[in-house]
């Protein structure tokens, strides 16, 4: 839509946008987003995966009626710091609510389904933008959150939140739903039991008390500090700033190649969703460590061979740039956004999953926020080739960090993740690198 909006000809607004709105438009979600994870995480604890589900709806809902209501500039910003909040409560809310209703042997392909469903969604609005008029692509925008508003109400609440909450034979309804057994069945009497054992094991605490923990309980911490690597890891591959801004990249790319910027886009977009649809098949297969650190390892050779490229031969070789991108969302798509998720579910309790979700996906959108306000202009003040060269130092660097020092999480169970914490030497180099 960006470089719709910014058009002098296909424009929908009164006037082309500015280059400089366009960037706030993309980096305002993520600034909304920051705070609003913490609005999430009380939502969250207090009145139900379910319904901070379906506020995230209403954000969404309100964005895209905002947006076919005025294209004026308040609007657009206004309508994209809404739908910021709908941004951060799907990546605080339906992570743990896939977490506490899903079987182990299957947590982690449906836990790489949250990226799939966006990538779909990336495609879709390329394919749409592309083809359709700006009010036919709002309209149906508008309708995925509406519809979600509507079907959503007839699923069960997790049976985690209906432990918490005292309802143990709601609980065991629900879980027999979803594992569609009946409710006197002794499988599903047998994870209730479990349920119940972790729930009594983590009991519920204030945040500033969970925050405390989290700093002082050492396996804790390192289990905290390796999941905020990680994700600056994921944020700062560069793969979500090429998605914002792909129809311009590839404009300054130029070339001879047939495809127009959008439609190189959507290529991108396809390419997305085949990564992300090979994440759902092989994060079960070989495990959450190897999958996050190949893929680490290829998007920042891909980042510097874009690098190269635009700072040796721009102009020539058309087919470069567009490979390299294509090779960097792929693994993006494949390991690098999906895989964090996970991992991050996997490696605290109950106690302490809504905490660290709200303080981790905070972060994230801090660090989005800052990089798609300053993308254009840096890229305008240094060139292209030099920031996809930074990219590629964090994933080269945060190759080496996850090799040394991210556990394998695959069908563990916390106490075996800690215990292997625990197992390492007294003096935690860790700690170390992530301060550095």
């Amino acid at each position: 839509m960006g470089p719709r909006l910014m058009s002098k000809e296909d424009t929908p607004a009164a006037e082309p946008v500015h280059p400089e709105v366009i960037s706030w438009m993309a980096s305002v979600a993520y600034l909304v987003g920051t705070p609003a994870v913490f609005l999430f995480g009380y939502i969250v604890d207090n009145y139900g995966r379910k319904k901070a589900l379906m506020l995230t709806s209403l954000s969404m809902a309100a964005c895209w009626g905002l947006k076919l209501y005025s294209t004026d500039t308040w609007a657009l910003i206004t309508a994209r710091a809404i739908i910021g909040l709908g941004v951060s409560g799907s990546y605080v809310v339906t992570p743990l609510y896939i977490k506490e209703i899903s079987e182990d042997c299957i947590r982690g392909t449906l836990g790489s389904l949250v990226v799939l469903s966006q990538n779909l969604g990336n495609l879709l609005v390329y394919i749409l933008g592309e083809y359709l008029c700006y009010q036919a692509t709002l309209w149906i925008c508008l309708s995925v959150p509406l519809i979600h508003l509507l079907l959503f109400p007839t699923m069960p609440e997790t049976p985690s939140y209906l432990l918490k909450s005292g309802k143990i034979e709601e609980a065991r309804s629900a879980l027999a739903w979803l594992r569609c057994r009946q409710p006197t069945d002794t499988v599903v009497d047998s994870e209730l039991q479990t349920l119940l054992l972790e729930l009594e094991q983590t009991s519920s605490s204030k945040f500033f008390t969970t925050l405390r923990t989290l700093v002082s309980d050492r396996s804790i911490f390192r289990a905290f500090r390796i999941t905020l690597t990680i994700t600056l890891a994921r944020e700062l591959c560069g793969c979500l700033t090429v998605l914002h801004f792909a129809s311009s990249i590839f404009s300054a790319a130029g070339g001879s190649l047939l495809l127009t910027p959008n439609q190189q886009a959507a290529v991108l977009g396809i390419v997305q969703l085949v990564g992300s649809c090979t994440a759902s098949s092989l994060v079960e297969r070989t495990g959450r460590k190897p999958l996050l650190g190949t893929t680490c390892l290829v998007s920042g050779v891909a980042m510097a061979v874009l690098g190269a490229w635009f700072a040796l031969s721009a102009g020539a070789h058309a087919w470069v740039p567009v490979l390299a991108l294509c090779l960097c969302i792929y693994c993006d798509a494949a390991g690098l956004q999906p895989v964090p998720f996970v991992v991050m579910t996997e490696m605290f309790s109950f106690q302490y999953r809504g905490t660290v979700t709200s303080i981790v996906i905070a972060f994230a959108c801090a660090l989005v926020s800052v990089q798609l306000r300053v993308f254009q202009p840096l890229a305008t003040q240094v060139g292209l080739y030099l920031v996809f060269w930074l990219f590629a130092g964090v994933c080269l660097i945060s190759t080496a960090y996850i090799v040394f020092y991210v556990p394998e999480t695959k069908r563990r169970s916390i106490e075996e993740i800690y215990a292997e914490f625990d197992g390492k030497k007294e003096k935690d180099p860790e700690a170390d690198v992530t301060r550095l």
